[in-house]
C-alpha cells in the first residue's frame, strides 16, 4: 500500500464488513478494502456505530478477511480502544491479522460514527499520545490518522490537529466530515503534497458525495465507501423478505440471487472439494 499511494491514481478501497464481502470485492477487481467498524456494528450486533464494537471482534474480522484475500485491508480502529497503552496492543494485534493501515481517531470513548451529531474529542495531547504508541508499536502497516474536530470545532481546529497529527509522523491524515466542496477545498490546500488524504464517502451524510475521479482532483489520495455495501444489502434484504413474506416463495427474486451453484462457484466451492481430494490421495491405504 505504502508503494501504491506513490503513484497518482487516487485508491478507491471498498468497504467490507466480513470475509464474503472481502472476497466479492476482491472479485470484481478493487485494490484495496477498508474494514469499518461501522458495518461490523451494524451486521455482526445489528446495532449503530456508537462504540460498541470490541477490538476482538475487529481483530477477528480482519483475520478472517485477510485469510481469504490478497489485496490490501486497511482497518478502522476507531479511538484505539483505549489509552495509549491499549493503542499499541491494538495496534499489534491488527498487524497480527494482516492489516495493511490501521485508522485511528481523536473522539473520547465510546466514539461515534463520523456523520452523526454529539461527538466529543480528546485533548489534542492525548491523541498525539496514541499516535506515538502506534508508531512504536507498528512493524509494517501505515497509520491513518482521523480527527473529527471539524463537527465540534469547525474547519481551522480540524487543519491544526491534522497539522500536528503529521507532524508526529502519520502517513495518511483522514480529516472527518467536512460538510461542503468548499471545506475538502480547504484540507487538499494545506495537506495535499504533503501526505496522502483520505476521503469518506457516506450515502446521505454530512459530506458531499462525489466520484474517484473528482476527488484525485481535488487532491485526495484514497476514497474508501466503508458502508455503501450495508447499505445495499440492507435495502435488497429488506425487499428479499418482504417478497417471500407475500409469496410464500423464493421464484419471484429469483432473477435477482444467486442460485446454489451460482454461490458455490463465488465462494470456490469446487476449488476446495479437489483440494480435498488431492489430500485425500496422500493418505495411507
Amino acid at each position: 500500500m505504502r508503494e501504491r499511494l506513490k503513484e497518482r491514481r487516487i485508491l478507491v478501497a471498498a468497504g467490507v464488513y466480513d470475509a464474503f464481502t472481502a472476497l466479492i470485492a476482491e472479485q470484481a477487481g478493487l485494490e484495496a478494502l477498508y474494514l469499518t467498524g461501522a458495518g461490523i456494528a451494524y451486521t455482526r450486533l445489528g446495532r449503530p456505530d456508537i462504540g460498541l464494537v470490541t477490538a476482538s471482534e475487529v481483530a477477528d474480522t480482519l483475520a478472517s478477511i485477510c485469510d481469504r484475500v490478497r489485496v490490501p485491508v486497511i482497518v478502522d480502529a476507531d479511538t484505539g480502544f483505549g489509552n495509549a497503552l491499549n493503542v499499541a496492543r491494538t495496534v499489534r494485534a491488527f498487524e497480527r491479522a494482516g492489516a495493511a493501515a490501521i485508522q485511528l481517531e481523536d473522539q473520547v470513548t465510546p466514539k461515534r460514527c463520523g456523520h452523526l451529531d454529539g461527538k466529543a474529542l480528546v485533548p489534542p495531547a492525548e491523541m498525539l499520545a496514541k499516535l506515538r504508541a502506534a508508531l512504536d508499536s507498528r512493524s509494517r502497516a501505515l497509520i491513518v490518522a482521523r480527527t473529527d474536530a471539524i463537527a465540534v470545532e469547525g474547519i481551522e481546529v480540524a487543519l491544526e490537529r491534522a497539522e500536528r497529527y503529521l507532524e508526529a509522523g502519520a502517513d495518511v491524515l483522514f480529516i472527518e466530515a467536512p460538510r461542503s466542496l468548499e471545506e475538502m477545498k480547504a484540507v487538499t490546500a494545506r495537506f495535499a503534497g504533503r501526505v496522502p488524504l483520505l476521503a469518506n464517502m457516506v450515502e446521505g451524510g454530512k459530506t458531499p458525495l462525489l466520484p474517484a475521479q473528482a476527488l484525485q482532483e481535488l487532491g485526495f489520495a484514497i476514497a474508501i465507501f466503508p458502508g455503501a455495501i450495508a447499505r445495499a444489502l440492507g435495502y435488497a434484504a429488506r425487499e428479499f423478505y418482504a417478497s417471500l413474506r407475500q409469496h410464500g416463495s423464493t421464484e419471484p427474486m429469483r432473477s435477482r440471487m444467486l442460485d446454489f451453484q451460482g454461490l458455490n462457484r463465488l465462494i470456490g466451492t469446487p476449488e476446495m472439494l479437489e483440494l480435498g481430494r488431492r489430500y485425500d490421495k496422500d493418505q495411507p491405504g
